[in-house]
């Protein structure tokens, strides 16, 4: 027998150590991403970059995508899908605040994001000019010979190309598709609304350009009226307090009302008494077009992605 007792001792111990280093490594949280250094760019964790050319245009364009923290864990589990245009922007700023509003605990549902980028080897301006208007008729003030009025081929893009390849590639929820965007990317959110409302269950619209072509969208949005009785979306608008037109104060707008737009826009869809539109709109105080956007984009998500 006590020969045999060493080799016992050292089976228990092993199984004893074995079922505690499980238990260990259980706990342990993963590994934080470690950068590569030595001067190569910053890389966002989680994240993904896929080519998604347009067919149609021939132009070549590319989705970001971030993954939620729990993706790898349950892979059971669909997610909402957050899309957002002017990606090189949105799209980092979106990622950081959807972990940062859950670090005390969640107040958002987690979910997949999806950034939306410029055509391939194209300066941000000019894809944004001509894919997220409605119309050619861009301002005088914007650089000569700039191409406008191609956002309808681009949401033709976004419903043929961009939605297919997420939806089969990733574990998507199909009732929870959200559109975000500001600006330009907010004009063409309004088009979509008012002319393909399915193609996504919530919208968060940040100072749209409702103005672009003498407020060309609210006769789009009166024609859908025309022909509809219900707009089943969740909405979001907000836009900058400073947005509001005030001549000689360089604090505000000097050219066009986007406050009183927004308001106007606000007013409409109430009057429509849509049955299966949910609407909120705010005026964020001491903010402008350019500095509303972070905080805008954090009131939406609260808006459209509450903890259930």
């Amino acid at each position: 027998m006590p020969r045999h007792f060493p080799h016992a001792l050292v089976i228990a111990l092993t199984i004893g150590f074995g079922t505690l280093s499980a238990s260990t490594q259980a706990q342990v949280p993963p590994t934080p991403k470690v950068q590569s250094g030595n001067g190569h760019p910053y890389e966002i964790a989680d994240s993904e970059v896929w080519d998604v050319p347009d067919p149609v245009s021939q132009r070549g364009y590319q989705v970001f995508v971030a993954l939620p923290p729990s993706y790898a864990k349950q892979p059971q589990r669909r997610y909402p899908v957050l899309y957002v245009t002017d990606a090189d922007y949105a799209f980092p700023i979106i990622r950081q605040l959807a972990r940062r509003l859950n670090v005390e605990g969640p107040k958002i549902e987690e979910f997949i994001l999806v950034g939306l980028s410029y055509g391939k080897g194209e300066d941000g301006g000019v894809s944004r000019r001509r894919d997220y208007t409605p119309t050619p008729n861009g301002p005088s003030t914007d650089v000569p010979g700039s191409i406008h009025g191609h956002s309808q081929a681009y949401q033709q893009y976004l419903r043929d190309q961009v939605k297919p390849f997420i939806t089969a590639r990733y574990r998507t929820d199909p009732a929870t598709a959200i559109f975000l965007g500001h600006s330009y990317g907010a004009l063409l959110g309004t088009q979509i609304l008012f002319t393909d409302p399915d193609l996504f269950s919530g919208y968060i619209l940040g100072s749209p350009s409702l103005w672009y072509d003498k407020r060309h969208i609210l006769k789009v949005e009166a024609n859908y009226a025309k022909r509809n009785q219900d707009l089943k979306a969740k909405v979001f608008l907000y836009v900058g307090a400073y947005e509001a037109l005030r001549k000689g104060d360089r604090r505000y707008n000097q050219t066009v009302d986007m406050v009183a737009d927004n308001r106007a826009l606000e007013k409409t869809l109430q009057s429509r008494k849509y049955p299966g539109l949910k609407l909120e709109s705010v005026v964020l105080n001491d903010e402008d077009h350019v500095t509303v956007a972070p905080r805008g984009f954090t009131r939406g998500l609260m808006y459209l992605l509450p903890v259930r």
